[in-house]
């Protein structure tokens, strides 16, 4: 399993309780208020659009929460108060992360991630110093249960996708990120996928013990929870050993 594989399966055993506590739906409001001031109101022209209210979907964020959000990006002002800010760093024990922030303040924004790096035993980068480490890819995740893995993999191979990686329980499949749509679609006709987004998969991982893997995960999660932090991606990766523990203390 791909430390990409590893640490989605512990966010994804940890998602109940973000959305629980109403800061995944906050994210994913904003993304999507954004994603329609810049691009439109019209998800079938605007695809950055289409793939944040899917995400919503998939999160079971309710229908009317969606529309709101919509609306409330092609209408303006809060809208046009958010800026965009993409950082790079290094986390505890020389993990590369990229982190993908939406701030009405992006100086606040930026100080406050600084500093969270810095009481962490990180640091933040120079632009670019991070970034090659990773590629963007569509990534969507099935869980397999009452499903032919095999079967399935060979059907989204079939439909364009670049790579399959069958995991204890679910089946991850990657894209090109202007296949991620037909893809899934594709794959939908056997079984409702649990996420479909464009994500910044790592070229190579830095394996980590469980003392150093425990560190950093803790520090990811604090990077992640902060308020103005929509993404946060990382070169992490550990052993099946350490995995399970940590799936325990997810």
């Amino acid at each position: 399993m791909s430390g990409h594989s590893k640490w989605a399966q512990i966010k994804r055993q940890k998602g109940v309780a973000d959305a629980r506590r109403g800061q995944l739906f906050s994210k994913l409001t904003r993304e999507i208020i954004v994603a329609a001031r810049h691009g439109g109101a019209n998800p079938e022209s605007n695809f950055r659009l289409r793939l944040a209210m899917q995400k919503a979907r998939d999160s079971n964020m309710p229908l009317e929460n969606i529309e709101r959000a919509v609306k409330r990006g092609g209408g303006g002002a809060e809208a046009s108060s958010m800026v965009e800010v993409n950082l790079e760093g290094y986390a505890p024990n020389g993990v590369a992360v990229m982190v993908e922030a939406l701030s009405d303040n992006r100086n606040r924004t930026i100080q406050d991630i600084r500093n969270l790096f810095s009481r962490s035993g990180g640091n933040l980068a120079e632009s670019g110093s991070v970034a090659w480490l990773f590629e963007t890819k569509g990534v969507i995740t099935i869980e397999t249960e009452g499903l032919d893995a095999e079967e399935l993999a060979l059907l989204a191979i079939d439909a364009g996708a670049e790579d399959v990686r069958m995991e204890k329980g679910y089946v991850e499949i990657y894209t090109l990120p202007q296949n991620l749509e037909s893809v899934r679609k594709a794959v939908e006709k056997k079984k409702p996928v649990v996420s479909a987004e464009l994500s910044r998969v790592p070229k190579s991982t830095v394996v980590l013990g469980e003392k150093e893997a425990f560190q950093t995960l803790k520090f990811l999660d604090q990077l992640e929870d902060m308020e103005d932090v929509q993404r946060v991606f990382a070169n992490i990766d550990y052993s099946e050993a350490v995995l399970e523990k940590l799936c325990v203390h997810a």
